[in-house]
Order: C-alpha cells, then structure tokens, then sequence
C-alpha cells in the first residue's frame, strides 16, 4: 500500500474514533456553550443563590425575606420568560408583581384547588389514569413491550385531570389534545428543542375564552381580571404550569423507578406500602428538582450578617445547586436517605418557601403523583437505559411491558435496552446542537420583542 493510501486510512480511523466518541463530549460543550452564549446575549445580571455572596445556610432566609419579592419587573431574565410562557404572561399566576392583583389570582388558586377533598383527588386521578393507560394499551400490541416518552405520555393525563378541576366535568378529547399540544409546546421551548408555536396556543386561548363567556366555569375567577386575562390566567396556571410541571414530575419518578429494577419490585410487592413510595416521590423531587433557576427582584436593601443585598439585585436562586449541597452524595438518587437523615435538615424545597410565592399545589402534588404512579405499576413493568437529567430534554424513553395478574413478572428486555441506551445518546448529540440554535434565537428574540419590558412601560405611560 502506498503512503498517500495509508495517509487516507489513518485519518478515516481518526475521523471514525472522534464520530464514535461525540456521545461522550459534545453534548456537555455544547451546554456550556449554549450558557455562555446565553449569558451574553441576556446580560450579566443576576446573583447566584448559592453563590460567592450568598451561602447555601442563607438560601432559605433570602428566599423568604420580604424584600426578596419582585417577579418580573426590573430583571432582563423577565424577558425570556414571559417569551416562553405566552400569551399573558402578564398574568401569570408565578409573574405578577406584588400587589392586589397577584393577591387575587393567588387566593383564587387556592380555592380552586382546595375545593376537591384529598379522597376526591384520589378518585379523580386515579380514573383519569386508569383511562388514559386504557388509551395506550389500545394503541400498542397486546402482551409486547413498548417504548414511549414518558413525559408525552402523562400530559393527556394531567390535561385531563386539570380540565375537570377547572370546569367539573370530563375532559372532551378535542380539548385533552389541545391543552397536551399547548403544554408540550410550551415545555419544548422552555427546553429550547423546539421554537414556540403561538398560533398552537392561541387556539386555546380562543377556547378557554368561549367556555368562560359561556359561563362554563362553576368557581369563581380572578375578579381583578378582564375576560380575556381570565383566559390567560387558566391557560398559565394550569393548562401550562399545572400540566407541565405534573408530567416532568410524573416523566422523573417513572424514569427513577424504571433504572431500578430492585426497587420497582419492593414497590410492586409493598403496594400497600405508601411509605416507600412516597420516600421515592420525596428523592424524586429531590435529586431532579423541577425549577432550575428562580429568580427576584429585591425591593428594599437586604441584609445578611456583613453583606448587604441592595434594592433592585436580581437573585437567581438555583434549586439543583441548594438540593445537592450538604453531602458527598447529594447528586445520587437513594430514597433511603429519608430514613437516615431527619427530613427537615435536608436541602430540598421542591415547591418553594411558605414565605415567598410557594407552589399552590404542593399539598396535593405528591397525593396525586403517588396515586398515578401506583396505577402505572400496577398495570406496567417499567425499564429505561436512557440518561437522566434534571432538564429531561429527551422526555423520558422508557420500555412498558404489560404485567400478567396471573403470570411471572417479566425479565429486562435486555437488548432492547442497549439499542435505547445507544439511540439516546447519538439523539443526545443532536439535540444538544438543536439546543444551541434554537436557543440563540429564542435568547435574541425575546430580548427583540422584550415583552415584559415593554409591557411595564406602557403601564409607566397610562399611570
């Protein structure tokens, strides 16, 4: 062989070795690309909590200090967010700045949500589960395993569920595929693998706008708010919030129990056993936290030991960062830490701080997750190779296998699970260059467009 054919050889080697290694690099600097290019586009604002100036000991007193309460206004970041969570971000339940109208909303929320006794949740997300794992079963072949994206998969559940809260009766199935078209919507910008589709959520705007001129909405909305923001306020609070932050939740413990056969038998043999379940919801929420970064605007100068916060910081408080702080294994998900470590010393605050804005649903979230996630244990083998991140921008892939009432519990499907573990990791290299790009332009646009700052502005020119 001639040394121009050995030169040829030796460099398709080379290029073959550093295609076969992507998986194992790229998409890690592809991310802190993606951040840095973030970073600069949005600005340099902002103080990490916990950060160089804040401790991970002072998180919680400033996430609940009173002067830790501005949303949106004043904070480039707003921007971005009202971008994704359009249309009427200037209504959302989670971005409205302090005042009568947040008061309104806030309380109205939790009316809403408290009307249902704890026994009627658990009767309504069990049908509602049990209906939606007949719909799958339906579409799949009887007794053969499936793959499916979990997280796909619960959000016609928690439409469903929601849309019952909201107007107390079954949800429609036109209106499930709306409000499951919207929520994914929302959730693929957020996770910057799809751009925003407003003419997909503006259909259901249109829609909750009729049924509440039609007078379809038993309970009270929101009087400090026109019809119109009333939509919007349904559309935010629990046609995007509720349902996506459900379906991530639900897409995280099914995913966590999945790469566990072990402890998917504890829980299947223990059924009656909440306790273990509900350790597994706890570590769930713990090691995949669903915010990633919270942020406030200080109203007033605040003051921690010999440093002093002033009015006006934007304070970027990072959940994953304060959840796996305090221990050498703080990352790993072990839900048998609960019974070692006394709850209450634990960095975890899955639904926020009392103090400050907490998740209006935090005393029924965990409810209604261990009521789902019986009824798919039930019914379901799970078994997953795939990463498992706190983002989740592969949406959970995971293996169902029909469990027989009478027969054995069935094997992993091996090899099945390396063709899922090597299709997610080249599907990982992809999406994270999709990520860089789509959320350079999304970072662009919405600083173009500047929806919230130009919202507070107009509000400055009426006043």
């Amino acid at each position: 062989m001639s040394t121009a054919a050995w030169s040829w050889c030796a460099f398709a080697v080379v290029l073959l070795l550093v295609a076969a290694s992507l998986p194992y690099w790229l998409p890690s600097v592809v991310v802190a690309l993606r951040v840095r290019i973030f970073a600069l586009v949005n600005g340099e604002e902002g103080i990490s909590v916990p950060g160089g100036l804040v401790g991970v000991e002072d998180f919680k007193r400033l996430y609940a200090d009173p002067a830790a309460n501005g949303r949106s206004r004043g904070a480039a970041l707003s921007d971005l967010f009202w971008y994704w969570l359009a249309p009427g971000p200037q209504v959302h339940q989670e971005h409205l700045e302090p005042g009568p109208r947040y008061d309104d909303v806030a309380r109205t929320t939790r009316r809403t949500i408290a009307r249902l006794r704890k026994d009627e949740w658990e009767e309504l997300v069990a049908r509602c589960t049990r209906q939606e794992l007949d719909r799958l079963a339906a579409a799949g072949r009887p007794g053969r395993a499936r793959q499916i994206r979990l997280r796909d998969a619960m959000m016609p559940l928690w439409a469903a569920v929601y849309y019952e809260v909201v107007f107390e009766e079954p949800c429609p199935p036109q209106a499930r595929e709306m409000i499951a078209a919207n929520a994914d919507d929302v959730v693929s910008a957020l996770k910057c693998t799809r751009l925003r589709h407003m003419r997909r959520r503006e259909r259901l705007t249109r829609y909750l706008a009729s049924r509440i001129a039609e007078g379809a909405v038993p309970h009270g909305l929101p009087n400090a708010l026109t019809e119109q923001e009333q939509a919007y306020y349904l559309q935010g609070t629990y046609f995007n919030t509720a349902v996506v932050q459900m379906s991530e939740a639900m897409a995280h413990l099914l995913l966590a129990i999945a790469a566990e056969p072990g402890l998917q038998r504890r829980l299947r043999e223990a059924a009656r056993d909440t306790g273990l379940l509900d350790r597994v919801i706890d570590e769930t929420l713990r090691a995949f936290p669903l915010f990633g970064v919270a942020h406030r605007i200080t109203s007033a100068d605040v003051a921690l030991g010999e440093v002093v916060i002033p009015a006006g910081s934007v304070l970027l408080f990072n959940y994953p960062d304060f959840h796996h702080s305090g221990a050498p294994d703080a990352a790993a998900f072990d839900p048998e830490r609960w019974l070692r470590q006394d709850a209450a010393s634990l960095p975890h605050i899955p639904f926020g701080v009392s103090a400050n804005r907490p998740c209006p649903a935090r005393g029924i979230a965990p409810l209604t997750m261990r009521v789902a996630a019986a009824e798919v244990l039930r019914r379901y083998a799970l078994d997953t190779s795939a990463g498992h991140t706190r983002s989740l921008p592969n949406r959970g892939p995971c293996l169902l296998t029909p469990l027989d009432p009478l027969g054995p519990e069935p094997g992993r499907p091996t090899a099945r699970l390396v063709v899922q573990r090597a299709r997610d990791r080249w599907e990982d290299v992809w999406r994270s260059v999709v990520q860089l790009v789509l959320g350079t332009y999304m970072v662009w646009d919405a600083r173009r467009l500047g929806l919230c700052r130009t919202y507070f502005a107009a509000q400055e020119v009426e006043q």
